[in-house]
């Protein structure tokens, strides 16, 4: 039952005497270093700069002009007014050494709040004038860039854009038109130049590994990047390709076991190649921040989290007053595994630095060849993914409309991730439908058409790169011509209730292997210890089974593919008496698969799960299909089979590469609770309408046998071990508190106090600042109160950004008060030094909720508004601030006491 508002442990503020212990405790440890940001001040970048700074005294009442007959209403300037729009800070550059002297006649009237409410038509009285004030700048939006490990300000970027885009269709004249049209057709260059550069990158990596892949058995004499097929042109053996065995002109028993040894010495070599060039990224984490790790390690140890104000944050560091108790930095590798959990947290507003960037994309694109060229029981599919992202990270600094606000950056970077499995699976819509689905967390409708149309430009790009040499774009592409019969339909139901049971004892199984065989000290030390292991276990047992010796699409292939008069996969029994012994063999490949699959996830190289879950199921499924097959013709006379068994043809009753297609995307769906996605990707890969619902209704089944099992996916996993800041906004919890129930007790430390005084000393907002540095909230604010009411709120970067300006810190004082009375202009003319106006910085109406407010209410604010931090009020008081990052563990607290 939800406390009484009067209970609420925020609606009382802490004495210092009470808190000077753990402060003490606090500053110390960031006066040793210990709780440094991972991105300071002096590597910030910043937009533009500010063409001067504020005149204090141009802004307060005049006592020049006052006698006992003035009217004090009658002055305009007596109190500071702000419009209802937030302040964002306006435009800054260094100030002259701490002074707020500026030009004359300087009014808060070309704030953005105001420039934005007059661009946008909301003050009607100021007419031509707010108009032509609007005009100043065209990105009138400088503020310092986002932190490492901040969360992006949705709201302020979103005013920022609508902002630049009123002053840019101000304009009337020919050139202003010109602007205008070019800024509309940029979105639109963008995603075609990132669909482009994403097909040349998938032609590249495929034509690559593929010549590489068959390296491991032999080599074609007249052209050594010549696979097998090509070389022999669609014979099994010919003269022109050669193995290792008769390149040592070794012959019987000699030859059989020299092929072997160089298969498995090729499979480790070039797996530690790719693990090695995996390692290239290391990037540490500081011991500030209680991130497990960024790459897909299951065994990562979860980080003590520390006492953020009474409240544990999922980036807070842990409390400590000795530097041995502290933990050590985290280790992560941006070119490691799929890179789809982090794509989803990054577009929902986690900032990331370098995961994005050039030399991750470089190193990725490179290692991810290697690693497919080894035979590991990995995909490119889900690397696409995040290599995609890269280039539209990358591609997003030719326009500043997108390089300088994250917002507008993260509509480009869904419709790059959408590319990545446009190319990947040859299926532009099913690209579409993954961003929407899986990845992308804020999709406005015309960011919706622009993935389309970047997906069709890699696609279309693909096809005329044409990489395998047959018109295709995938190599598992297939097409069935005949319809599936009534009996199936239960068939199907069967295998999408074994194929979602497959896929969530996969992550089930995939965990425990992490947590068991990773956390042991060696390999946990080695990481390419491990990848060799997995390498050796995978040459040794592959090498003896035809179809674990394939790569892992052209065995998907295999399996989909209808039997006709020129397959020669051995999957094709020529009477009924051969079907149990295709069923032993695919049996085998089944259980080693599965096995592989599960100890390679996870390791140091770029790989992904999509292709190798979906052989696994695809294995499952032609098993089936085969033992339907015998069974119609052990027993043709039985009515379910409507007479077709008759027939002497044995798929002329039943297509098992028909459920092995329609298993291996169940079991994908079980492995990633992809639903309509897969279902369309199915259709696009088969051109096949008929089969559509069978595709359809499979995967329905495997995801509620899979949610009935294990509730996460496998990316929702990674984002919940790894302490993600994600708040998922297809998720609808069911909350039994309020507001005042997570709000933290209010402290001294915690906030800006200007009762006494709108002079504060800069020290002391330092200190505040590093406190809030030492719990993780880089991205944090300072509430300001006067009178215990809420009257603005600094963001932490806004302050960090004006302290860095000030020459004499130590002696320095800063005007905090958003709004400037008589008691204050005193103060400052009796005040030794110039203070600094810090009232740029402030917002003057954050976001605030009564403490009585339903959790649902703060749900739909962090979600659909995006914020950061939300005050809480009690009867218009002042009664504590919860942070994004507070409410996120919050949640997780729910989902794992099982109560959403």
């Amino acid at each position: 039952m939800p406390r009484s508002a009067h209970s609420h442990p925020g609606f009382g503020m802490l004495d210092e005497e009470d808190e000077e212990d753990e402060d003490r405790i606090t500053y110390s440890s960031v006066a040793a270093g210990l709780a440094t940001p991972t991105s300071p001040a002096a590597t910030r970048r910043l937009h533009s700069t500010r063409n001067s700074d504020l005149d204090l005294r141009s802004r307060l009442p005049s006592r020049l002009q006052l006698d006992e007959n003035s009217n004090l209403l009658a002055f305009s300037d007596g109190v500071r007014n702000y419009t209802s729009a937030p302040n964002t800070a306006g435009i800054r550059i260094p100030s002259r050494a701490g002074s707020i002297l500026i030009p004359k006649h300087h009014s808060r009237s070309s704030s953005i709040g105001v420039r934005l409410a007059s661009a946008l038509g909301f003050d009607r009285n100021r007419g031509e004038a707010g108009l032509a004030e609007s005009k100043v700048s065209l990105f009138t939006d400088e503020r310092v860039w986002y932190d490492q490990f901040t969360s992006t300000d949705w709201v302020h970027d979103s005013i920022a854009d609508a902002f630049r885009l009123r002053e840019l269709r101000s304009r009337k004249d020919l050139r202003g038109r010109l602007y205008a049209w070019f800024d509309g057709a940029e979105g639109w260059i963008l995603v075609a130049i990132i669909g482009c550069i994403t097909a040349c990158l998938a032609y590249f990596i495929t034509v690559t590994e593929v010549s590489i892949f068959h390296l491991k058995e032999g080599y074609c004499t007249g052209h050594w990047r010549l696979v097998k097929n090509a070389c022999c042109y669609g014979e099994e053996e010919c003269a022109e390709w050669q193995t290792w065995g008769e390149r040592m002109s070794l012959t019987g028993t000699k030859r059989q076991w020299a092929n072997f040894i160089v298969y498995v010495l090729s499979v480790i070599f070039f797996a530690v190649a790719s693990c090695y060039l995996t390692l290239l990224t290391r990037t540490e984490i500081p011991s500030n921040y209680s991130l497990t790790t960024l790459d897909e390690n299951l065994a990562a140890d979860p980080k003590p989290s520390g006492d953020n104000d009474g409240q544990k944050g999922p980036l807070d560091p842990p409390a400590s007053d000795t530097t041995a108790s502290l933990p050590s930095s985290t280790v992560y590798y941006p070119a490691a595994g799929s890179g789809v959990a982090e794509v989803k947290v990054i577009l929902s507003g986690f900032v990331v630095h370098g995961y994005l960037g050039v030399k991750t994309l470089v190193v990725k694109t490179l290692a991810v060849i290697l690693s497919l060229a080894s035979g590991l029981s990995l995909g490119k599919e889900g690397p696409y993914v995040h290599i995609a992202t890269c280039v539209g990270n990358i591609a997003c600094r030719l326009f500043s409309k997108y390089n300088h606000n994250d917002g507008k950056r993260r509509e480009v970077l869904s419709a790059s991730a959408a590319s990545g499995v446009g190319v990947a699976f040859g299926a532009p819509i099913g690209g579409v439908l993954f961003s929407l689905e899986e990845v992308s967390y804020y999709f406005p409708p015309k960011t919706l058409f622009r993935t389309f149309f970047c997906c069709i430009v890699a696609s279309l790009s693909l096809k005329f790169l044409d990489p395998y040499g047959t018109g295709k774009i995938v190599i598992f592409s297939v097409r069935y011509l005949g319809d599936w019969r009534f009996f199936e339909i239960f068939i199907f139901i069967l295998l999408g209730v074994l194929s979602g049971a497959l896929g969530a004892l996969f992550i089930k199984a995939s965990r425990v292997w992490a947590r068991t065989f990773r956390r042991i000290p060696v390999i946990k030390r080695w990481p390419v210890l491990e990848v060799a292991l997995v390498a050796l276990v995978t040459g040794l047992t592959c090498f003896w089974n035809r179809y674990t010796k394939l790569a892992v699409t052209e065995l998907l292939f295999e399996l989909a593919s209808p039997c006709t008069a020129k397959t020669a996969s051995g999957l094709c029994p020529a009477d009924g008496d051969q079907i149990l012994g295709i069923v032993r063999s695919l049996a085998i490949a089944f259980v080693l698969k599965s096995f592989l699959t599960t100890i390679t996830f996870g390791i140091k190289v770029p790989a992904g799960i999509y292709v190798p879950s979906m052989v696994v199921g695809g294995l499952l499924g032609r098993i089936v299909g085969h033992l339907v097959q015998y069974l119609a013709f052990t027993y043709p006379e039985a009515r379910m089979w409507g007479g077709c068994a008759a027939s002497e043809e044995l798929e002329s009753c039943v297509t098992p590469g028909t459920y092995a297609l329609v298993a291996a995307g169940a079991t994908m769906c079980g492995v990633t609770r992809l639903s309509v996605t897969l279902a369309v990707i199915l259709f696009e890969l088969t051109g096949s309408l008929d089969h559509v619902l069978p595709f359809s209704l499979s995967v329905l089944v495997a995801k509620w046998t899979a949610d009935a099992i294990e509730p996460l996916s496998i990316y929702d996993l990674l984002t919940d071990m790894n302490s993600y800041p994600l708040l998922d906004n297809k998720i609808r919890p069911i909350f039994t508190a309020d507001l005042g129930d997570i709000t933290p007790a209010v402290r001294s430390y915690r906030v800006i106090d200007i009762s006494n005084s709108a002079l504060v000393p800069a020290k002391s907002l330092r200190s505040k600042l590093e406190h809030l540095h030492s719990v993780g909230e880089l991205d944090g604010g300072l509430p300001i109160i006067r009178d215990q009411a809420l009257v603005g709120l600094i963001p932490a970067p806004d302050l960090e950004f004006a302290l860095d300006k000030l020459d004499d810190e130590e002696g320095s004082s800063c005007l905090m008060a958003p709004t400037t009375t008589w008691h204050d202009l005193e103060e400052i003319d009796e005040h030794d030094t110039e203070p600094t106006d810090f009232t740029p910085y402030i917002d003057p109406a954050p976001v605030a909720l009564d403490v009585r407010s339903p959790m649902d209410l703060v749900f739909q604010c962090f979600v659909k508004l995006g914020l950061r931090y939300i005050c809480v009020l009690r009867e218009g008081q002042y009664a504590g601030l919860v942070h994004k990052k507070t409410f996120v563990k919050y949640i997780k607290e729910l989902e794992h006491a099982g109560e959403t």
